[in-house]
């Protein structure tokens, strides 16, 4: 009797824990493998570019018996280990996740490409596979990946492909993979604001000055905020916009006098906030836009990668680096004007995880603008004056717009939406878009 009760307290223990960690059901758990397991099979798409597929006793990721190993010998070869799950419900959602090892593999994020094929009946493919994306060092060399995603209608069993190739003289090995039904991930929803305004819309003549800019930018901050948003953009160059400085006259430390006071308005509103203007740094003079977080602290800078000859005239120094910033929302790139001409600025922010990138921006092309979105699956907000401040979805859809083309007295505006950044965005014949951007990028062409 007392076995009995130790274990249901073991079980429901057990429930409790993954009710905790928001799993229902543990489909698949496979920590140590062997060549007697009947599970899991080689595979490719023609016997011929089949990669050599073993268990290797001598590999894991813990210690424990074996993992699956796959060699790849010639740039022909693609290929790797399938396991087929039964039991897969249409429109319930499961988590799968996974450790591999790579040696000898110069692209692993393009040459290493596990996947989830929904099945149905036969075994049959029912709709586009899920790329799994997501990855993050493990430790001892071993990453770790993983996806969530619905079951799309039809299926009702899944095939766990452990696929590698296209890496010469490469080795995976894989280990600790697992499969689990998972309530559906809540809306990750973030309020943005962007402000359309030029000084010069209120004072024909131009602003007499940097103070008068921040002044009025504050008061556009202070409109903005009513909204009660996490994000508020700024457009470029808000020190000099319309004064009779020169870049080098108008730029200043960051951190500095401008990004205090902004610092200011971010911890008054408790939102982050964008800003754009000239930086000095020793002899250089960069075009920089600036991320503060809620509490006003500089969360980090971007030096604008692209500048055009006005600036370069004007002494201005081109950035050297592309980062992307985490929040307490997500992961936020930041571009400034020129940068929307070229592909790599966005390009290189959304393989690092960007889920937003900010544009500051003077004028530009208008369609190049949405092309960065639509290109990278990013969200993409930009906020100008000769071209309108934008909300812009990974399809490349305005939410929000604010822009007006004549100068009166009232131009300018605040835009605003509000984003779901866990919101998947599907394509019916090639599946989720993102995945397919991140793992199929060919970075071996850079």
């Amino acid at each position: 009797m007392r076995y009995i009760t130790l274990l249901l307290l073991a079980v429901a223990l057990s429930a409790t824990t993954a009710a905790a960690n928001g799993t229902r059901e543990v489909m698949l758990s496979q920590t140590s493998f062997s060549a007697s397991d009947a599970h899991w099979r080689a595979d490719a798409a023609r016997a011929e570019i089949q990669p050599a597929c073993d268990i290797d006793p001598g590999v894991s990721r813990k210690g424990r018996d074996g993992s699956l190993r796959i060699q790849c010998r010639e740039r022909a070869q693609y290929g790797g280990w399938v396991r087929i799950v039964e039991g897969v419900e249409a429109g319930s959602w499961y988590r799968f996740d996974a450790y591999y090892l790579a040696r000898d593999v110069a692209h692993e994020r393009q040459n290493v490409t596990p996947r989830l094929s929904w099945c149905g009946a036969d075994d049959e493919r029912v709709g586009p596979p899920e790329y799994v994306y997501h990855a993050e060092d493990a430790g001892g060399g071993w990453r770790h990946v993983w996806a969530e995603a619905p079951a799309p209608e039809g299926a009702s069993g899944v095939r766990l492909e452990l696929y590698f190739g296209w890496s010469p003289g490469g080795t995976v090995w894989w280990d600790d993979v697992s499969l689990a039904e998972i309530p559906e991930p809540a809306p990750r929803l973030v309020k943005v604001a962007t402000i359309h305004y030029r000084p010069q819309y209120r004072h024909p003549n131009g602003s007499a000055s940097t103070e008068e800019n921040l002044r009025e930018f504050r008061e556009w901050i202070e409109r903005a905020a009513q909204e009660k948003p996490d994000l508020i953009c700024l457009p470029e160059g808000i020190t000099m916009v319309d004064t009779p400085l020169t870049y080098v006259q108008a730029a200043e430390p960051i951190p500095g006098p401008t990004s205090r006071m902004l610092g200011e308005l971010a911890k008054k509103y408790h939102c982050y906030i964008e800003a754009c203007y000239n930086e000095r740094d020793g002899h250089a003079v960069y075009n920089t836009a600036i991320l503060l977080d809620r509490n006003g602290k500089l969360v980090g800078k971007y030096r604008k990668l692209y500048i055009p000859w006005t600036e370069i005239d004007g002494g201005e120094t081109p950035g050297q680096d592309v980062p992307v910033f985490d929040t307490d929302f997500g992961k936020v790139g930041m571009m400034i004007c020129w940068d929307v001409q070229y592909v790599e600025p966005a390009e290189l922010m959304a393989l690092k995880g960007a889920e937003v990138i900010v544009v500051p921006i003077w004028g530009g092309d208008r369609t190049l603008i949405k092309a960065r979105a639509i290109e990278n699956h990013v969200f993409l907000v930009t906020s100008g004056y000769d071209v309108p401040s934008w909300i812009i979805d990974p399809t490349g859809e305005t939410l929000a717009e604010a822009w007006k083309e004549d100068a009166g007295e009232e131009s300018g505006g605040v835009a605003v939406a509000e984003i779901d950044l866990n919101r998947r965005y599907v394509d019916p014949w090639d599946g989720n878009l993102r995945a397919l951007f991140i793992k199929q990028h060919r970075e071996d062409l850079r």
